[in-house]
């Protein structure tokens, strides 16, 4: 512990040296250590501006001796965040340990559609509705090493973990055929796996039947959430028919207790289609190439996406608000006593 607040006081020391050198002067006021992350509060002199700071980041980074600095603004607040150097990851198991006597907690993790994402900066469990307002239909995207799968995987984990089969029936469509086979066995399975395009369309087409039976007779239970792994190359190679049906379903079928999460590590409207873009507010961001990546993918101008630290750090953004989120990760096996369980 010594050796790391040694640590500490040297980095801020350097951060401010640098800014100093470049006459954007600051004060590290502060911090807070995350299991992924170190994050130094900054207090900026009046002269200095927030511009100047932000295209000091690569100098940073540079002088700390990491791969990456970013500026970090929240409620007014600023901060100079960096990778640890023995950055862990976040367990789902160690997480539902600490969260054991949280009634609360347990009890919103058996509404249907409900998910235990990971932790925020700040040390706060953070749990996404799939299905409601806030979240009708999700969207996750990151590149390779973002953690986009491990977070689709923490998703169905928390669903067959917390809920049961009469309350949420799942539909997974995984093109790969190998990142979810742990689930193969759950109750909540609709179907089994769809491994391929063809035996999508028919899915889909079956459900957009379902949904509209539902809509006639307003049923909205059992909930219905489907996931599509590899979401640009199932669009891509099913074509305008797919796209059509899954565009029906975005746009109407929240009223029918349907909900889609796509993933996928190709956020452009070449790839994944106007229309689909359009009707996912919700999307849950990882490390992404580029700031015009960022945009599309998170719909947000200077949301950092880029920046972010890959292996299951995320940005959450619903209903207008961007939380930064620690995917737990999952480990298959832990918790198979509990599916069995959920029938």
């Amino acid at each position: 512990m010594f050796q790391l607040q040694q640590r500490l006081h040297l980095q801020a020391d350097r951060i401010e040296a640098v800014l100093a050198t470049h006459k954007a002067p600051a004060r590290v006021t502060g911090g807070r250590v995350t299991p992924r992350t170190i994050q130094f509060h900054l207090t900026p002199a009046p002269t200095t501006k927030i511009s100047q700071v932000e295209h000091l980041t690569a100098e940073l980074a540079l002088a700390l001796g990491v791969s990456v600095a970013r500026l970090v603004r929240e409620q007014g607040a600023l901060h100079i965040e960096i990778p640890r150097r023995d950055a862990r990851l976040l367990s789902f198991q160690e997480l539902l340990a600490q969260l054991r006597d949280n009634a609360r907690v347990h009890a919103a993790l058996r509404v249907a559609g409900t998910a235990l994402l990971g932790m925020t900066p700040e040390g706060l469990s953070l749990l996404a509705r799939v299905g409601s307002v806030e979240i009708p239909h999700l969207l996750i995207v990151g590149t390779t090493g973002s953690g986009k799968t491990q977070a689709a995987r923490t998703l169905l984990a928390s669903f067959t973990s917390f809920q049961r089969a009469r309350e949420i029936q799942i539909l997974l469509i995984d093109p790969k055929g190998s990142d979810y086979a742990e689930f193969a066995a759950a109750p909540h399975l609709i179907c089994p796996i769809v491994p391929d395009i063809e035996t999508a369309r028919e899915r889909l087409e079956w459900l957009t039947e379902e949904m509209t039976r539902r809509q006639e007779r307003r049923i909205q239970h059992p909930r219905i959430i489907v996931l599509l792994d590899e979401l640009a190359d199932l669009l891509l190679q099913g074509g305008s028919a797919l796209e059509t049906l899954l565009t029906r379903l975005t746009q109407r079928g929240r009223s029918a207790g349907i909900a889609i999460i796509g993933c996928t590590q190709k956020p452009t409207a070449r790839a994944l289609g106007n229309l689909v873009i359009a009707n996912f507010p919700a999307r849950l961001v990882g490390k992404v190439t580029s700031a015009h990546e960022a945009l599309i993918a998170s719909g947000m101008a200077k949301s950092g996406a880029e920046k972010l630290a890959g292996r299951g750090d995320f940005l959450l953004i619903a209903n207008g608000d961007k939380t930064r989120v620690q995917i737990a990760h999952w480990v298959a096996g832990a918790d198979a006593a509990r599916q069995k369980g959920t029938g």
